[in-house]
């Protein structure tokens, strides 16, 4: 019974059919087909604003690429000290951005504040000796699961405008905010000051594409270059773009998101009073007692350790396609 990581779902059907409709004919190379002709349009109307939709095939490339679009190498990315673009990114956008460091901010339950992000700069400098800051970087939903509202969103984003920042937003589990929120995407996109949004879908029923969706049209075209020269541009393009149309095309990716937040809501009733954090999207991070990791593992229970080594926690997260008796029998044995 997996409770690993969302990653290692499988693609859903709906994409799967998308790849195979667009295979049999030929079509123009590097996003001249008529499938990817689509991606603007259909995500334009999804996020009530025009919007240009460039296909990658990770969310560290997605990452990368946008923070590189945003930060010059003598610039800093400003970051939640846990982020994905710094635990788990193998310095990706270091790279990218040929140089840029990250400034790593705390912020309880995942979430960055504005207070926060002062204090943590506070003996920042301006001058020539230090890195300058030019992007804040957020994620939606954070790393430990939790969520911002879309008002507590939209004020960073104009904390970050005040400092004349962009902001990039990690949506590796975009669609699980908005399942939990109840919002229309672009609430907690563009209508909170959101340049670029890297918009996950592989944990969510898709199988190799991910979308950079990008707001601020000024950046669009230094980004196509970059994509090219990060090999991030297919010559069979048109593979991605189905695969990221048939999630957004009747609400496939609402759908997948909302069975699993359901999952972890499940899981989370059963570990009530030994959650590490609110449960608000799909992953769920719990105090385990001594010698259950062993007993739930041998029951036959995947999931990761977290924390410091023998304290005890652990993260489950749900997919989009567990299934139920799964998530049933781990709340059982949770509780």
């Amino acid at each position: 019974m997996f409770f690993l990581s969302d990653n290692a779902a499988s693609p859903c059907p709906e994409v799967l059919d998308a790849v195979v409709a667009a295979a049999p004919a030929a079509a123009a190379g590097y996003d001249g087909d008529a499938v990817s002709a689509q991606l603007d349009a259909e995500f334009g109307a999804l996020f009530g604003r025009a919007c240009t939709v460039l296909p990658v095939g990770t969310g560290t490339a997605a990452n990368a690429l946008a923070l590189a679009a945003m930060v010059p190498p003598f610039g800093a990315v400003v970051c939640h000290s846990e982020a994905h673009i710094h635990v788990d990114e193998c310095g990706a956008p270091e790279f990218f951005t040929g140089g840029a460091k990250l400034l790593l901010v705390p912020g309880g339950d995942g979430r960055l504040t504005a207070s926060g992000i002062d204090t943590a700069l506070a003996g920042h400098r301006g001058d020539v000796h230090q890195v300058q800051a030019r992007a804040l970087s957020l994620t939606q939903a954070t790393e430990a699961g939790t969520v911002y509202a879309p008002d507590a969103l939209a004020a960073l984003g104009d904390h970050a405008r005040a400092k004349g920042w962009r902001v990039h937003l990690d949506g590796a589990r975009f669609a699980n905010a908005v399942a939990h929120l109840g919002c229309a995407p672009g609430d907690i996109s563009w209508r909170a000051g959101v340049d670029i949004l890297s918009f996950g879908m592989i944990k969510n029923g898709g199988m190799t594409a991910e979308a950079l969706v990008v707001f601020a049209p000024e950046l669009v075209a230094e980004l196509r270059f970059r994509r090219k020269r990060a090999g991030q541009m297919p010559s069979k393009g048109r593979f991605q773009a189905a695969q990221l149309l048939a999630m957004v095309r009747d609400d496939v990716w609402l759908r997948n998101a909302r069975a699993a937040n359901a999952g972890a809501a499940q899981l989370a009733a059963a570990a009530a009073g030994r959650l590490l954090y609110p449960v608000e999207a799909n992953e769920v991070f719990v105090q385990l007692r001594p010698g259950e990791p062993e007993r739930l593992r041998a029951q036959g229970f995947s999931f990761y350790d977290w924390g410091a080594a023998g304290s005890n926690e652990a993260r489950f997260v749900v997919a989009w396609d567990t299934p139920p008796g799964d998530v049933a029998a781990l709340a059982a044995a949770l509780g």
